[in-house]
């Protein structure tokens, strides 16, 4: 049975209950048929969604603008210095004046707390495109690609090497949401922040499946379904590239660690991609990698997103 999410808001993954998360499954698999097949799907004719980029993205932005155009609507794009955000005017006053604008909006920008605060405030729906915390649009395009290709999630083992970063994060809440497994191998000083993966646990013991810290990668992917990865140093951590690069060396995901998977694994990454850091020619460019299909899928998933909520 449909649950109505019309005007809710998505912040993190946690938010959504598991009917809302198979509602944008199957919304988004409806809207790629359409998009797939010509069928024209002016859901939002007329709808403004407004872009807020304080982090630049190739595709957020590309995915988001193309999704709303699709979608019958038009994007307004701003960048780091086109609003007053958090500047000269405080975020309550921001978000109630562009609420009496727009239709929806699209953050994505360092601090989470900002997103919290402009969606408690505004009297639209705010879709979060990436925090410092979080990144939920691409952790349900991920789930939504892996159910595409396994055809089912519960059950299944995912292997995330690297930061215990905002896409570990999501992972955690997605994954133990849905009934996977999830072993997360992190290097010490870099694993997920314990109160989200207390929550994940909590999840993960109600749906059956388990949740798994550790800073062994080749435990973490031995008979793993999806095996993926992320930058070892996120926007804003360039300073930190170099001490990263050495104290992630052995998280590499290459020919010799994804022998341990199952020999029909996926890799997922959520791009850019580090070629030669974090991940090697050899897995990104295999039979096994799924990035382009889980890159298009962001399209897809959040035109979803934005068509329930709008």
């Amino acid at each position: 049975m449909a649950v109505n999410m019309k005007g809710k808001s998505l912040v993190s993954i946690n938010d959504l209950s598991l009917e809302e998360m198979y509602q944008i499954f199957e919304t988004a698999k409806d809207l790629k048929r359409r998009h797939l097949m010509g069928e024209p799907h002016r859901i939002l004719e007329g709808k403004t969604l407004g872009m807020i980029f304080s982090k630049p993205s190739t595709r957020t932005r590309i995915s988001f603008e193309a999704g709303i155009y699709q979608l019958g609507g038009i994007g307004m794009y701003f960048g780091p210095n086109d609003l007053q955000l958090g500047k000269s005017e405080n975020i309550h006053d921001t978000a109630k004046v562009i609420s009496r604008y727009l239709d929806g909006i699209m953050i994505r920008t360092f601090s989470h707390q900002d997103v919290v605060d402009l969606a408690h405030y505004a009297t639209i729906p705010v879709i979060n495109g990436l925090t410092d915390l979080l990144h939920p649009c691409q952790v349900l395009t991920d789930l939504f690609t892996v159910l595409e290709k396994k055809r089912k999630l519960q059950g299944l083992k995912w292997a995330y090497i690297g930061d215990g970063n905002n896409m570990a994060h999501s992972m955690l809440y997605g994954c133990s949401k849905v009934g996977m497994d999830l072993t997360i191998a992190s290097p010490s000083g870099y694993t997920p922040n314990e109160d989200i993966v207390k929550t994940a646990k909590e999840y993960a013991k109600y749906m059956g499946s388990k949740i798994e810290i550790t800073d062994d990668p080749i435990a973490a992917v031995k008979n793993a379904d999806i095996v993926y990865t992320d930058v070892w140093a996120s926007m804003g951590q360039e300073a930190e590239a170099a001490e990263r690069k050495a104290k992630f060396a052995r998280y590499q995901v290459n020919p010799e660690l994804v022998k341990n998977a199952k020999d029909d694994y996926l890799f997922m990454h959520c791009l850019p991609a580090h070629r030669g850091d974090e991940v090697v020619n050899e897995v990104a460019d295999s039979e096994n990698s799924v990035i382009f299909d889980e890159a298009e899928n962001r399209l897809h998933v959040q035109k979803a997103v934005m068509a329930l909520v709008m």
